[in-house]
Order: structure tokens, then sequence, then C-alpha cells
């Protein structure tokens, strides 16, 4: 019994120590970080750094000055659709400006050269672009210089310009004496007198230019060119954008390649860059294919089997990428080569997916043992819609006349390229072609180019600047004109941020912006565009042009917007977007309601968008013209820079003016001259006396020694609905912790063309009365790290009043971050010593913000690095209990890293004979023609080949971005790491976007994967499976293929009947003596 009784009693001894062993376990699952504490923590310093914020910021005193006049203004509803039509006028009336300039210019280019007689031996010296101001050894003035008086001019981005002259460009690879050049610069020099008068009719225009089919380009205001480091101005002008569009009508262009084995080695390799160039013709109104053959039809890019593709630059760069993998084999069969192309032409033309105008087939080969007037026969005889372009490669003339008479027969143009220098003039000779009907109709079109950058007219103080040209074509009007002489094309620069000044921005509201986009649906002006690989840079991405309005405007799935702005109409549209702030780190959701509508006699049209509730509303009050002209030149007060109160460039004499003159200027004179935009005026001389006493107020704060004794607080600002701001330094400017914050150079920071300050917008989403906190990213270095806080003033208490203004301070980060600490040391025990405070090793202690951004963390390496990073479980769990959301977001301009490995081309010219081969013929056709401009290009394309590295791309990428839910305000959560439970606590800090959040720091979760930020590159296959093709087809391909809606341009001309198609061209003469010795080793060399 004894021993029975022993059994149950260790049993229940063991049951005990289990029971123990079990609760200690719960007891440890159970939070040990005091919810109570955490919140009196929060709460503490949440009163604590508001109390910071509002004093120094005047936040409540701005509030009661706006209060006091809440009787007395008028609120009105913004009408978006008269909004939009109103800006579609101002900028017609830029654009109408333009076009009346350039025409003047046709019509002086016409008489011009009607009264000048063509002199083969004229001598004529006139300033050459480059040379001008350049001396001899002897400071002798060189020939072509010669003195040129520039200065600089504010107009001109700081450019030194002769205001009265026009400067001479010549391709490096032309004679700078050349008779037809002398000739064409000769006549030309009467449109100075134009150029002049001009500018002095619209002080607004910039660039003026002429660009001759000769080659030349003559330019207004006179500048000096600077060659690159080669000594080379690769700069042609027949090869932009705005001459190819003036001189020509839209077209959908097949271009045939032969790659048979006879093309192999300098051959194929010229073949290539004659490609490429004609690819650098076409224009986003212009189609086309490229088609390589030999015995058999190889398209360039296979998925585009059978059809044509957009010109703009993304397609064009992508096919110029598969040039390199041509390679030569086999045997030409150019008959079914040229059955193919007129197939897909004449597709094209019945479906109406190409341009709907010229088409042309351009043919690249060495040779053409027939003439295939078989196919021509059954496809192009005897209307000759389409144009042939024969350009025979080699030096060889055998075949000339076959590929001629093709040209010859279908009003096409034959020309023979030996050398990669010779490459250019020869491809551009098919533009003057192509121009023959619209010289012979007479038609000057007016043409509008996309937005581009034109980095090489700017200054270098300033960044690109995004512009639009328009040009027109200049003809000859002789009796020769049934010749069909295209004489050039003029035009002039309209910069956009000139149409930006006709925006009236007070309107838009704090989230509002205008946009444009051309007939392609390509964005003119967007504030979401990025034209530049990095901000502050200058270099261009490659395909900054033809970005799409559907890649900013992303949410609308449907194209529903950018299909009716295409198609030119009038109209509203509504939803839901996703704006990114703070250089794409930040998002904010806000409902926007669109207005669009076209603008006349250009091919573009425009938009608003006005985002919902306090957007839609603006209000208006009045004070006495005297008080606020004198709050408004205090000198604490500033305007936004590009905004237009009053437009000072349209007169010369105001050029001077600032914008607080140029008012003071319109309203108290009787006939100022002056363009402004009363209504605005009258708002921001409110807004200026309304403000004025937070002057003093600062005054006072900085005079009185016993505040802000250790200077945390540094700087006080303010800025209100019409651009106007205000700043007050509480120490002196040497001693800012952030020297850029409220600089030109604090883009965000600012008020600028397309957006309010950054803290202004973050400010407006926030509750009324709250503040907003954060650390601007572009903040360098541990010890120049601050905190920016501020707070919207509302002149209601309901969601549709409009928010009035914005304050706000900043404060250096320690200063801050001093201020947590103190808060997380409190407790509620009487005798003061608090059993747990963020000094405990056993927790750790964050404050992060409704982004998700650390602002406190003991470690200061971890100072506004994105909470996911240093916390990775935490984050999740608050991911899955709804504390934050994360938000997918797309960015199809971004930049991925590639690798720029060896092409096939490079390996055959790093092959040991292929290179010998390569210098060897070089040295042939060098003896031949004496052209050291080709050896050098040949040159430097082998070293740019040989150059490996990574490199910056464009590409498509997804990533997220992570926001708190509003209505949790605090909540606790358990964490299992490999078995270990750890606690955290999230606790919102009270009138602020800030949380507190406390972890337990028992546990190792460094096995939990982080929660980032990162860009993830969306990948577009391409899967070409022949036998699955219908079913598999990739994204990529598709993309390539799909077509969005465009608008064509109105004015075609593909041919006429009378034109002079035996104008066709001719084989290159040749030195037969000197050809007779050098054949046999070239013949030999290029063969193998």
């Amino acid at each position: 019994m004894q021993r029975n009784w022993r059994i149950p009693l260790m049993h229940l001894l063991l049951c005990v120590m289990s029971a123990c062993w079990t609760a200690l376990e719960v007891r440890g699952s159970q939070p040990e970080i005091p919810l109570s504490v955490v919140k009196l923590w929060a709460s503490a310093f949440g009163g604590e750094i508001k109390s910071i914020a509002s004093k120094y910021s005047g936040s409540q005193l701005l509030q009661k000055k706006y209060k006091e006049y809440e009787k007395s203004v008028r609120i009105e509803e913004i009408d978006g659709a008269k909004l939009v039509k109103n800006v579609a006028q101002n900028m017609e009336e830029i654009f109408r400006k333009k076009a009346e300039a350039t025409r003047r210019l046709v019509e002086a280019a016409e008489e011009a050269h009607l009264q000048h007689e063509e002199n083969p031996d004229l001598q004529y010296e006139y300033f050459n672009a480059v040379l001008i101001n350049e001396v001899d050894e002897d400071g002798n003035s060189v020939e072509l210089g010669g003195e040129f008086l520039l200065e600089p001019n504010d107009h001109f981005n700081n450019l030194s310009v002769n205001l009265s002259l026009s400067v001479v460009q010549v391709p490096t690879n032309m004679y700078n004496k050349d008779p037809d050049i002398v000739n064409g610069v000769y006549w030309s020099e009467a449109l100075n007198k134009v150029f002049v008068d001009n500018f002095k009719r619209d002080p607004t225009l910039i660039w003026q230019y002429f660009g001759s089919a000769k080659g030349f380009f003559r330019q207004y205001p006179g500048v000096k060119w600077h060659p690159d480091e080669h000594g080379v101005i690769a700069f042609d002008c027949r090869n932009r954008k705005w001459y190819i569009q003036a001189a020509t009508s839209p077209k959908d262009v097949v271009i045939l390649v032969d790659v048979s084995g006879s093309m192999k080695g300098l051959r194929l390799t010229i073949a290539r860059q004659t490609v490429a160039s004609i690819l650098d013709t076409l224009g986003d109104d212009d189609f086309f294919n490229i088609i390589a053959y030999n015995q058999e039809i190889h398209y360039v890019e296979p998925c585009l089997n059978g059809t044509l593709v957009q010109a703009d630059s993304t397609n064009k760069d992508h096919f110029k990428e598969h040039l390199d993998k041509l390679f030569a084999k086999g045997i030409g069969l150019l008959g079914n080569a040229l059955t193919e192309a007129f197939t897909i032409l004449n597709e094209i033309n019945q479906t109406g997916r190409g341009s709907s105008c010229s088409q042309a087939i351009m043919l690249i080969t060495d040779g053409g043992t027939e003439m295939h007037d078989d196919v021509f026969a059954k496809y192009n005889w005897p209307e000759r819609k389409v144009r042939i372009f024969p350009y025979l490669i080699g030096r060889e003339s055998a075949f000339a006349d076959n590929l001629k008479w093709m040209a010859c027969a279908n009003k096409g143009y034959f020309s023979q390229i030996s050398t990669l220098a010779d490459v250019q003039e020869n491809v551009m000779r098919y533009l003057h072609v192509m121009s023959r009907p619209k010289v012979i109709d007479h038609e000057h079109d007016t043409v509008w180019t996309e937005a581009y950058v034109d980095s090489a007219q700017l200054g270098e103080n300033k960044g690109p600047n995004p512009m639009t040209t328009v040009a027109m074509p200049v003809f000859s009007t002789k009796n020769e004109t049934v010749r069909s002489i295209l004489l050039g094309v003029v035009g002039t620069d309209i910069p956009i941020q000139e149409l930006m000044k006709t925006i009236p921005k007070h309107k838009l509201g704090i989230h509002g912006y205008a946009f444009a986009i051309t007939n392609n649906g390509y964005i003119l002006t967007h504030p979401d565009l990025r034209p530049l690989y990095q901000e502050g840079q200058k270099r261009k991405k490659p395909s900054y042009s033809s970005v799409d309005l559907s890649e900013v405007e992303w949410e609308d799935t449907e194209d529903v917007l950018r299909t009716a702005m295409v198609n030119r109409r009038t109209g509203t549209f509504s939803m839901e977007v996703k704006r990114t702030v703070d250089k794409g780190k930040r998002v904010l959701t806000v409902h926007n309601d669109y207005y669009y509508t076209d603008i006349k006699g250009t091919p573009f049209s425009v938009g608003v968008a006005l985002s919902r509730g306090h957007g839609k509303y603006f209000f208006k009050g009045n004070v006495s013209l005297e008080a606020g002209l004198h709050d408004l030149e205090q000198p604490d007060v500033a305007l936004a820079d590009e905004w237009t109160y009053c437009n000072t460039d349209e007169h010369h004499e105001h050029r001077h003016l600032t914008q607080v003159q140029a008012i003071k200027l319109y309203m108290t004179s009787r006939k100022p001259h002056l363009k402004c935009d009363r209504e605005l005026i009258q708002q921001v001389l409110f807004d200026a006396v309304v403000t004025a006493p937070l002057e003093a107020y600062w005054t006072g704060l900085a005079l009185n020694k016993s505040e802000n004794a250790d200077k945390g607080v540094e700087i006080a600002f303010l800025g209100t609905r019409t651009g106007l701001s205000r700043t007050n330094l509480f120490v002196v400017p040497e001693q800012l912790t952030n020297q850029d914050f409220l600089t030109a150079e604090d883009k965000e920071g600012v008020f600028n063309a397309d957006h309010f300050p950054l803290w202004y917008k973050r400010a407006a989403e926030q509750v009324p009365g709250t503040f907003v906190y954060s650390i601007p990213f572009s903040s360098g270095g541990e010890n120049k790290s601050v905190v920016l806080a501020s707070t919207a003033i509302q002149l209601l208490d309901d969601r549709k009043s409009p928010i009035v203004a914005a304050v706000g301070i900043q404060m250096k980060l320690e200063f801050f971050q001093r201020k947590f600490w103190t808060a997380s040391r409190q407790c509620n025990a009487l005798d003061g010593k608090c059993t747990i405070s963020c000094d405990n090793e056993d927790i750790k202690c964050y404050l992060i913000d409704n982004n998700g951004f650390i602002l406190v963390a003991e470690e200061i390496s971890q100072t506004n690095l994105f909470f996911g990073e240093a916390e990775g479980a935490v984050m999740n769990k608050l991911l899955l209990m709804g504390s934050f959301k994360k938000i997918n977001l797309y960015d199809y301009q971004a930049l991925c890293k590639e690798y720029a490995g060896s092409s096939d081309s490079t390996q055959t010219l790093l092959d040991p004979f292929t290179t010998v081969k390569w210098l060897l013929t070089e040295l042939v056709i060098f003896l031949l023609e004496f052209n050291l401009y080709s050896w050098w290009n040949c040159d430097s394309t082998v070293k740019a080949q040989r150059a490996q590295r990574t490199m910056m791309v464009p590409c498509d990428t997804e990533y997220p971005a992570f926001v708190s839910e509003r209505t949790i305000k605090e909540t606790t959560g358990n964490i299992d790491c490999g078995g270990c439970i750890r606690t955290f606590v999230i606790q919102q800090i009270p009138s602020s976007n800030l949380f507190m959040v406390v972890v337990e720091n028992k546990c190792d979760c460094s096995s939990a994967p982080p929660v980032t930020m990162e860009p993830i590159e969306i990948i577009y296959i391409l899967f070409i499976n022949q036998i699955n093709i219908s079913h598999n087809e990739s994204l990529k391909c598709d993309r390539l293929k799909f077509q969005k809606d465009r608008r064509r341009p109105q004015s075609c001309h593909p041919f006429h009947p009378e034109e002079n198609a035996m104008e066709c061209g001719s084989a290159n003469a040749l030195n037969f003596p000197l050809v007779a010795i050098l054949f046999p080793v070239l013949s030999f060399l290029i063969s193998r």
C-alpha cells in the first residue's frame, strides 16, 4: 500500500511541476509591454512636439486671421469645363503667334531665292557657327570666322548670343565652301531681317532657324557652336524630326536588307548603318518593318511577321538592337522579298493600320541581276503608288543600271554607298523625292513636333527644357518648280514652360494639374513626365519623347481618357488615382475629375485634373490695394517663381521686372501695357494682408532669448493657395542644417509650374489641426538631417472648404529625437522608478510615419529607412492585421541595370583576321576617297562596340508603397519566431501622422525576410514558338504589335501626276585607273 501511494505522489509532483512550466510558458507568451505605458509615452511626445510645431509655426494665429474674414469671402466651385476651355484658348494664341512668325520666314526665304541667280564661282564670307571668334597662331581671324559680338542673355538660358545676326552651321562631313552651300547661305542672309523683326513683334520667341536641303543650318540669334571631344559636330538639320515632318508626308516603309553571302564584312557593316540612318528619318506618324533576305525571308523581329509598327523611338531602338544579329550567307532572291514587301504594304493600306499616305520600299543590296518587272507589274503598275529606293552597297557598278531602272520605273531614287561616310548624305536623298508631291502642290503644311529636349542649345546652369517645334517647308517659286525643288524647312521652338505660364495654377488646387498630348497620345506636358536619367543631369532617356498618356495615367485601364483626347473630343472623365510624391516613395490616393478639349490649329489636346473635395473650391477675398501692396513688398514675402501673375516676357521693357514690381506697375498705372491675371493678383494681395501678422509673431519669438535656446527649431514657413510664401529664420543662414530647403534645388519643396510644395500637399491630406512630420529624403548625412512639420489651414470646418494655406517648421533631427527619448522614459509610478522604458535592452522603440519610414530608432543608421527593412516580421504582421496596407504602383518610365556585353558584330571585329581585313579595307577606301571622316567614324565605332559596361536602360517596374489605416489608433500583436513568441505594440502619436512601435527584443527574428520597397522589373519574355504561336504569343510581342488609337495628320501628299520621275539618281563616278589597281585587293578582302 505504501508503495502504491508513493507512485501517485510522484505523479502529483510531476503534474505540479508541469503545470508550473506551462504557466511560465503561457506567461511568457503574453504581452509584457504595457499598452497603457506606451500610450502615455505617445501622448507625452505628441503633446510636446505639437506644442513646439504650433508655437513656432504660428498655425493657430494664421487660422484665427483667416477665420476673421470667413463671413466676407465668397467660395466658388471651380468650373472645370470652362477652365480647360480657357487654357486651350490661351495655348492656341501662343501657337498661332509662333506659326505666323514661321510663315513670315517662309515668304522671305522663297522671295530671296527667287531673286537669286546661282553662281558656281560665288565667293562669300559668312559667319560659321563653329569658327566665329576663332583666331590662328598669328592672332588673325580664321576664314569664315571673324569677330562676332556675343552677349549673355537670360531669355536664352544665359547663353551668349547676338540678337542682330544669325550664324550658319555646316555638318562636319560637308565642305564649308561648297558652291551649293555658299549660294544657299548667300541668298538666305535675307532671313536675318525677318528673324530680328519676328523677335521684336513677339519677344517670347526663342530659337528661329532655316534648315537647308543642302545641309547647312541658319540659326537666330547667333550663337557659337562647340565640337565634341573628337572635334565633330554630328548635327544635321535634315535628320531632325521637324525637318522630316515638314518636308514629307506620313509614310509606310518596308526596308529590305540583302544578307546573301556576298554582303559579308564591310558591306554588311555599311548596310546596318544605312538601315539605322533610314530609321532615324522616320517619325511618330510613320510605320515600318525590316526584312532580311537571302534564299529565304527573315523578319528582323520575328514576332512582327507581316505587319508594320509605328516608328516611335522605342520601336526604332528595338529594331536597331536586332541589326547586329544579321549575318550574311546563301544567295539573294530579291523577287521573293519584293513580293513580301508589296503584300504587307497592300494589306496595311486596305486595313488602314498604317499611315494611310505615302508608301516606299527601301532596298539595300550589293547587286541585282534581274529587274523584277513582273513583280512591279503585278503589284505597283500603272499607279506606282509604292516608291522604290535602291541603295547599292560597295564600289562595284555592274548592277547599278538594273537598280537604277527599278527606282526610275517606280518613282524612286537610286543611290550608291561605298563607305560609312557616304551613308548619311545618300539616305537623305529619298526625303527630297518623297517631298515632290508637296512641292508641286505648293502646300505649306504647318507641322508640330512632339515634346523633345535639345540639350545642345541650353546653358550650363539650367537643365534641359522640353519644347515643341512649329515648322513649314520652303519651296522654289522659280519656273523650274515643276522639277520639285525643296529649298528647306523653317522653324521656331516653343518651350513647354511658356505653355505652362498660361495655366491658372491657383484654380487647379493643391493636387490638380494641367497636361497636353499629341495626336499619337504622347505626352507634350505632364507633371509625371521624367525625361532625364537622373534629376539634375542633362542625359535624356532614349524614349522620353514617346511616353504615352496611358503610362502616367495608368489607372485608366480602358484608355477612356486617352482615346477621347487623341480624337480631339471635349468632355469629362473621373477616376480614383494614386499620385506618388517625395521621389515616388509616398502615395496619395485622390479622386480626380478630368476635363479635356482640343487646341485648335494644332494636333494637340489639353486637359486639366481637379481632385474632389477641397480641390474643387476656390474663395475670393478683398482688401484695399494700398494695404495689399504694402504687405506684398515685405522682405519675408516671395511669390512662386514659375507662376505667372504678370507676363513680363511680352515686351522687352518689362523683362527686368520682378513679379512684385510688375504687379505694382499693373495695379497703379493707367496704361501699363502688361498682361496680368487680375483675379490672381487680387487674391495674392488678400493673402499678403492676412498672413502679415506672422512676420511680427515670428520676429518676437526670434528676439526672445528664452525661447528656442538650443536652436532646435531653425525655420518657420508658410505658403498660400496663391503661391505666396513667407519664411523666418531662427538661426543665421550659415547654421542651417538643411541649406537646400525652400530653394530652387529643393524642387519638391517649393511652388512649381506643375505642383504645390510637398509639405503643403501632405498637410492638406491630414486631419485638420494635425501636423505631418517627415525627414526629407534629399537630406544627406547624419549630421545634416532635419524634420519638417506642417499643417493645413482651412477656411471652413467642412470638406468643401478650400485649403487656404499651410504652415510649418524645420527642426533639427537630433532635437526632435531627443524629445522622443525623453517622453519614452515617463511612467505612472508614484516613486518615479519606471519598470520599463525605451532605455531597456529588452525592448526596441521606433517612431515611424504613416508611410512606414523611421524617424527615430536606437540605431542611427536606420533613420529614414523603411520600417519593413529593419523589422520585416513586425511589418508583415502589421500588414496582416490591417494596420498598414500595401499599394502596388507601376512605373513605365523606370530605369534598370543591364550588362552591355559584346554583340555579334563585336565578336566579328575582334577576330584577328577580320580586324586586319577591316583595317586594310578602310585603307583602300581611304586611298580611293581621301576621306578622313570615314576613317575616324569607323574607329570610334569599333571602340564603342568593344566597351563592355553596366548601363541603365528604360524598363517597366512594379513597386509597393505603404499607407497606415487611419481608423486604427493602437494595437498589439505576437510573432512566432521559430517557437519564440515576440510581442509588439503600435500606438498612434496624437495630432500627427506618426506611430510609436515598441517591440520585444527577446527573440531572434532575423530569419524573417525584410519587407522592402524595391521595384521589380516587369519582364516581357519574347516567345517564338512557331507551332504554338497563335496561342502562346508573349506579352512583349503583343506590346510591339499593339497599336493604340491615334489620329492621323490631316495633310497627305503621296504622289502627283506632274512629278519628274526620271530624276531618279545615278551611280557614283569612279577613278577607274586607281580602281583597276586596287579592286582585286578590295574584292578579295570584302568577300572573305
